[in-house]
């Protein structure tokens, strides 16, 4: 049961600097670009600002460059123009899947890179209406006092479900954040920390406006766990790449997501149970991995200079 969206003003900045601003003159303001996370929440009443700052006019944020050191993806580029991206499903499979296995079509085509990247934690206790919530004395994320999933604990342990992150994070991202300070460049890593209630390191009025991909990645794949094939979130998302060629030291690198809430009464059991998911995932994702390095050294389905196609933007099938 969710209630009608409070009353708020829009605002259709033009730029990135006219966003910054927007959001400085309207500290309870939020970005919202394809607004797949942030609406769902409004209407259940978890968040209520009173100005949303539209990203989608910005064209700086929705291009795809390819250049000699890599790529950079806008974070308004759409999920949809992700995954059907010819260039980037050739040089870097796991970002492509990871965007293909996001959510059902219409949500792919209006959600987008840095949305993805930016999502709201989630938890069985907090992703309820009002009156749930309400009901149930809130939570420590939300209005309340407890942690439902662990009563005893002070740590809110909503969990980070993006299916981005974990694939970027073995290529080796580097994101671009904007601020009133102006710009500056981190590893993907340093913009999440291990705090359910304020997982992500940006300052009120900053935002992501691009990812940073560098050239000549090593075979990489991205595997997904979930109750349905479609639509859901990931239970456990996990993204390896193999480094083993002469460009590589060997090697590997995986890194994983995970949405499991359990209580008290199933907490070991159930944590359990996602990291033997986990561990499933990331043994047949290194499987695919390196059959793909295999491939490359045997010289069969060997990509071309990354120059030498722009790729395609095909719009979603949804």
């Amino acid at each position: 049961m969710t209630a009608s969206l409070s009353d708020f003003h829009l605002l259709q900045p033009l730029t990135i600097q006219e966003a910054i601003a927007a959001r400085l003159d309207h500290p309870n303001g939020h970005f919202i670009a394809g607004g797949t996370d942030l609406l769902v929440n409004m209407r259940r009443g978890i968040s209520n600002p009173n100005s949303l700052i539209d990203l989608s006019a910005i064209d700086e944020l929705a291009e795809i460059e390819l250049h000699e050191d890599g790529v950079t993806i806008g974070a308004g580029v759409t999920i949809a123009a992700l995954a059907h991206h010819k260039f980037i499903a050739d040089h870097y499979k796991a970002l492509s899947q990871a965007a293909r296995a996001i959510a059902g079509p219409a949500h792919r085509a209006l959600a987008t890179v840095g949305g993805n990247l930016c999502l709201d934690t989630r938890c069985i206790f907090y992703n309820q209406s009002e009156w749930w919530r309400s009901a149930n004395a809130y939570c420590l994320k939300n209005r309340g006092d407890i942690c439902h999933v662990a009563p005893q604990g002070r740590r809110c342990h909503a969990a980070f479900t993006g299916d981005l992150a974990p694939a970027l994070l073995v290529l080796s991202a580097k994101i671009e954040i904007a601020g009133p300070q102006g710009r500056r460049q981190i590893p993907l890593s340093d913009l999440y920390v291990e705090d359910g209630r304020a997982h992500l390191t940006l300052a009120d009025s900053e935002l992501v406006v691009a990812v940073h991909l560098p050239a000549n990645q090593p075979p990489s794949t991205y595997e997904k766990i979930r109750i349905r094939s479609a639509i859901d979130f990931p239970l456990a998302g996990v993204a390896v790449a193999l480094a083993g060629s002469p460009a590589h030291s060997a090697g590997s690198t995986t890194t994983a997501t995970t949405s499991t809430s359990c209580d008290d009464n199933q907490g070991e059991d159930e944590e359990g149970d996602a990291a033997d998911e986990v561990e499933q995932a990331a043994a047949k994702v290194s499987k695919e991995a390196g059959r793909q390095q295999a491939d490359d050294e045997s010289g069969d389905d060997q990509p071309g200079e990354q120059g030498d196609e722009q790729g395609e933007n095909d719009d979603c099938d949804g």
